[in-house]
C-alpha cells in the first residue's frame, strides 16, 4: 500500500485490528464471468439478422476452438454467444454479447482474440449468405473488444458485531455511533456529491492492492463506478444495517482480477506482493482486495462521524512535514507534543520548528 498516503495505510491497519477480534472479514465470490462484445451494424430487419445468427451460431462458436481449447479443458473458455438488438438506441446497431470464464487469468488477450475471430467469421458468413446477397443487405463490423464492466464477476464482503462493541471511547455511545454510521451511508445513497467521495475512499484501499499485484487499476475503477449506478443513479457501493442489536456493514463489488499471465508473476514487486499474500487464486485475491476496500471505508466513515477526517490525517501528515523539514528526533518530539493542542499546517509546523531552533541557538 506504499502508493497511498500514510493516513490511509494507518486507518486500514487500525480497522483490520478492530475487526480481527470481532470475527474478521467474511467474503464470498458469487461469480467470475467476464464479457465482451462484437459491435456491428446491419441495414436489414431484426428478423433477418436473427434468422441468420441462429443458423450460423454453431459455426461462430466452432471457429474459436483453437483459441479456447486450453481454457475449455479447464472448464472455462467461451461460455455463450447471443445477438442483442440495440436498434432502439442507435439505428441498425447490434451486438454479439459473449460470456467467458478465464479462471485465474484476467483474460483480456484471450477474450479479445476470441472476439476478433468471431467478428472475422460472422463478416465472412454474412458476405456469403444468400438471403443477404439477394436482398443486398449489408453487415459492417464496427469493433470487437472486451468490456471492463463485469456485473457477473462479483464479490461480497462484510463485517458484523453487536452494536455495543462499536464503542472505543467515552465521547459517544455505541448506539449513537451506530446510528450516525447508518445515516452517513444513507446520505451517500441519496447524494451523489457524497457518494463519489464515499466510494473514492473504498478505492483508496482497493487500488493500492490492485496496483501492487499488477492488475488493471483503471479497469477496476471504471467497473466499480459503473456498478455504483446499477439502479439508475450513482450510489454508495457499501451498505449498513442495524437490526436486532447487530451492526452489519457490507459491500458488493465487481472485481475482474488475475493472478497468472501478464506481468503478475514477472514484475519483481508484483511477484513479491503475491508471495506476501500467500500466492492467492483470483477468487481469493478478490476477497482480499474487497476486504481492504471495506476496511478503508469503515475507517473513513468512522472518522467523519467522530473526530473528523482531518485529525488522523494531519497527525500522520505531521510526520511527513517534519521529515521534509529535516527535523531532528528531539525537534520532532517537541513539535508533536506542541501540535497535540494546536492546528497543524505546513506553515505552522515550519514556524514552530524555526522558533525551537532560535531558542536553542540563543541558549
Amino acid at each position: 500500500m506504499v502508493t497511498e498516503e500514510s493516513s490511509v495505510v494507518a486507518s486500514a491497519a487500525k480497522t483490520a485490528k478492530f475487526w480481527l477480534s470481532r470475527g474478521g472479514f467474511k467474503a464470498t465470490v458469487f461469480g467470475t464471468e467476464k464479457r465482451g462484445q462484437v459491435h456491428l451494424k446491419f441495414d436489414g430487419t431484426t428478423k433477418e439478422i436473427n434468422d441468420f445468427f441462429e443458423k450460423v451460431k454453431p459455426q461462430l462458436i466452432d471457429t474459436t476452438k483453437d483459441i479456447t481449447a486450453k481454457m475449455k479443458a479447464r472448464g472455462g473458455g467461451l461460455l455463450g454467444v447471443e445477438l442483442v438488438d440495440k436498434t432502439t438506441y442507435l439505428e441498425n446497431y447490434y451486438q454479439l454479447d459473449c460470456r467467458f470464464e478465464t479462471f485465474d487469468a484476467m483474460g483480456a488477450n484471450f477474450i479479445n482474440s476470441c472476439l476478433e475471430q468471431l467478428a472475422k467469421t460472422i463478416q465472412i458468413l454474412a458476405n456469403g449468405y444468400r438471403p443477404f446477397v439477394d436482398s443486398k443487405r449489408c453487415m459492417d463490423i464496427v469493433m470487437s473488444i472486451l468490456s471492463n464492466y463485469t456485473p457477473d464477476c462479483i464479490v461480497r464482503v462484510q463485517v458484523c458485531c453487536p452494536i455495543s462493541e462499536l464503542k472505543e471511547n467515552e465521547a459517544m455511545s455505541s448506539k449513537q455511533l451506530a446510528q450516525r454510521f447508518f445515516d452517513a451511508v444513507q446520505i451517500a445513497n441519496i447524494s451523489k456529491e457524497r457518494a463519489v467521495t464515499h466510494n473514492k475512499g473504498i478505492m483508496n484501499g482497493i487500488d493500492a492492492v490492485v496496483i501492487a499485484t499488477a492488475n488493471d487499476s483503471r479497469a477496476i475503477e471504471a467497473n466499480a463506478h459503473a456498478y455504483a449506478c446499477k439502479y439508475g443513479s450513482y450510489k454508495s457501493l457499501s451498505d449498513v444495517s442495524l437490526e436486532n442489536g447487530t451492526f452489519r456493514f457490507w459491500m458488493e463489488i465487481p472485481l475482474a482480477l488475475g493472478t497468472v499471465g501478464g506481468v503478475t508473476k514477472l514484475h519483481p514487486l508484483s511477484k513479491l506482493s503475491m508471495e506476501l499474500l500467500g500466492n492467492p487464486t483470483a477468487k481469493t485475491l478478490m476477497k482480499i482486495i474487497a476486504s481492504v476496500g471495506l476496511a478503508q471505508n469503515f475507517a473513513a466513515v468512522r472518522s467523519l462521524i467522530t473526530t473528523g477526517i482531518q485529525k488522523g490525517h494531519m497527525k500522520m501528515h505531521l510526520n511527513n512535514i517534519l521529515c521534509q523539514l529535516g527535523a531532528t528526533e528531539l525537534e520532532q518530539k517537541e513539535i508533536i507534543d506542541y501540535f497535540k493542542s494546536h492546528t497543524i499546517s505546513f506553515r505552522a509546523v515550519e514556524t514552530q520548528l524555526r522558533l525551537i531552533r532560535e531558542v536553542r541557538e540563543s541558549d
